[in-house]
């Protein structure tokens, strides 16, 4: 048991380890976010579960603007520069003074939106029903109390992050989801889909509580009053502002798919999150994880001067979420009706409900690898203390997004799928502008180190693809009868198998040095070596 509590608490040395442990719980937490989907469709239409989804827009946008999104990317750099240069106590100071104004803030946001949810609910969702409208404002004000619980468990992932302890953190997200759960499981009788409002107060309580004991072990306390005059809080003020530019135009852009999707009909909010919840998932497994492992790293190379250093590592960190997340696009979007039929097959979850999410999951999934890669290129500029320049190419993007996804839907009058082809062409445009404002920032990467994996990475995705579509066409038609759940699971098994195998063996045919830093990754972890800690593989351009 004590060594148990050790290996959660232990430090993770490397980009990779620390992934790999965000890896393995995010793995729980997005299965479990899976289930709450499933278990809110298998309980309720998809007419009212898109009632619950539109009641997370208001609350997540004041979250993520206020709160999660420019606190997280402005205090881990600024956090970690105050451990290296000025120690623990100071920085903790800095972050007691935080804490105590990002409640404060939050709290007020959240009693304002509180009063006059029922106005604002009103605009969100222009194509529900009156009576839908009041659920919405309802169910809007009980998610508010859960977010402001979630400041101190969000605020606790940071410092925990920028101690490079992942393993906590990522597992207070499964008990977020977990809470959940629990609140549609043994409420919904009684509250209906207000149940899922109570189990969000529920989640947000006990993210917190999970990390409470780490944190507290490593010496933070909420400090008093006086401690808001900290200086370091105008510094991380200051990078929050540009970045609160940026994120206003990523939330309008989350809030125009929502008000669009309900205008084709109340359903189409439902397929329209369904089908982003199943494409974060890769994304959230080798993007986020991998992306919140470096930028600790990203920082301190940053702030001790290694500029070589901190190109190798964005370099070989980039190819790692491409050699992961370019078979991830492939695999959702020829299985994407087993997928979602998988997942979401419930009795009030009809074929044409599982036709429509699977079309969008298949245009979302266009661009997934481009969003992978620009959570880490984003990460980049943070390190580097620049927050102006991804909230350029963020208005840049958003307006692009906005634009199409009007055109496709009021005009050209798509389906909801074409809201997802809006969004892959947006992330894709986004993580090319990226990738070149930084390689000119930080005076340019080797071009041809640059593209040279990429694209033996990208053609043994298009081989692969082939290898998974061939099989799956044929088994389903000759072989498998499919409206049986277990023959699905054995077919989609089998031919994501075989395809995955085919990938394996392109990329170790065509050189590619990702595979070799994962089989070492791998070998480690069975040996449980060093409480897996893993020697990283930083290419030069002679090994390419």
């Amino acid at each position: 048991m004590v060594k148990f509590l050790q290996l959660l608490t232990a430090k993770q040395t490397s980009i990779l380890s620390g992934a790999l442990v965000i890896m393995g719980t995010v793995i729980l937490s997005k299965i479990l976010g899976l289930i709450r989907d499933r278990l809110l469709v298998h309980t309720f239409p998809p007419d009212t579960v898109a009632i619950f989804f539109a009641a997370f827009r208001l609350p997540d946008l004041i979250f993520q603007l206020l709160i999660f999104g420019a606190l997280s990317v402005a205090f881990i750099p600024v956090f970690t520069q105050y451990l290296e240069e000025r120690g623990r106590a100071e920085a903790f100071r800095l972050a007691q003074s935080i804490l105590i104004i990002a409640l404060a803030v939050l709290s007020v946001a959240a009693l304002l939106v509180f009063f006059f949810s029922d106005i604002v609910t009103g605009w969100i969702v222009p194509g529900f029903t009156p009576a839908q409208k009041i659920q919405v404002a309802q169910l809007t004000r009980a998610i508010l109390v859960g977010q402001i619980l979630l400041v101190m468990g969000s605020f606790f992932v940071g410092i925990l992050q920028s101690y490079q302890r992942f393993i906590i953190p990522a597992l207070a997200g499964v008990f977020y989801n977990l809470g959940i759960i629990l609140g549609v499981i043994f409420l919904s009788d009684s509250l209906g889909i207000l149940a899922a409002g109570m189990g969000v107060i529920m989640g947000a309580a006990m993210h917190a509580l999970i990390q409470l004991p780490l944190v507290w072990s490593l010496g933070f306390r909420i400090g008093s009053l006086k401690s808001l005059i900290h200086p370091g809080v105008k510094e991380i003020f200051q990078l929050m502002s540009i970045r609160t530019l940026g994120l206003a135009a990523e939330q309008i852009n989350e809030t125009v798919g929502v008000v669009l999707a309900s205008l084709i009909s109340t359903a189409s909010v439902t397929y329209l999150t369904f089908a982003q919840h199943l494409q974060v998932v890769p994304i959230g497994l080798f993007g986020a994880t991998i992306a919140q492992a470096a930028l600790p790293v990203l920082a301190t190379e940053k702030s001790r001067g290694q500029k070589e250093e901190f190109k190798a590592t964005l370099l070989t960190t980039l190819h790692q979420i491409l050699f992961l997340s370019l078979p991830s696009t492939a695999i959702l979007i020829i299985l994407r009706i087993p997928a979602v039929r998988l997942v979401f097959g419930a009795s009030q979850f009809d074929w044409t409900a599982t036709v429509s999410t699977g079309m969008t999951l298949a245009f979302l999934a266009i661009g997934l690898a481009a969003q992978a890669a620009s959570l880490l290129l984003v990460r980049g500029f943070y390190a580097l203390r620049d927050t102006k320049t991804p909230v350029l190419v963020s208005f840049i993007v958003v307006g692009v997004n906005i634009v199409l996804s009007i055109y496709f839907i009021n005009i050209l009058h798509l389906p909801v799928w074409g809201l997802g082809l809006a969004n892959s062409i947006a992330a894709v445009l986004s993580g090319l502008l990226l990738f070149f404002t930084l390689h000119f920032k930080i005076g340019g990467f080797n071009l041809r180190q640059v593209w040279g994996p990429f694209s033996k990475m990208l053609l043994s995705t298009i081989i692969m693809a082939g290898a998974l579509y061939i099989p799956i066409k044929l088994l389903d038609q000759v072989i498998f009868d499919t409206t049986r759940t277990i023959n699905l699971i054995i077919l989609t098994g089998l031919a994501s198998a075989f395809a995955l195998s085919i990938y394996i063996i392109l990329v170790w045919f065509l050189k590619v040095r990702e595979l070799q830093t994962y089989v070492e990754l791998l070998k480690r972890l069975t040996k449980l070596q060093s409480k897996i800690r893993s020697k990283e593989i930083v290419e030069t351009a002679e090994q390419v």
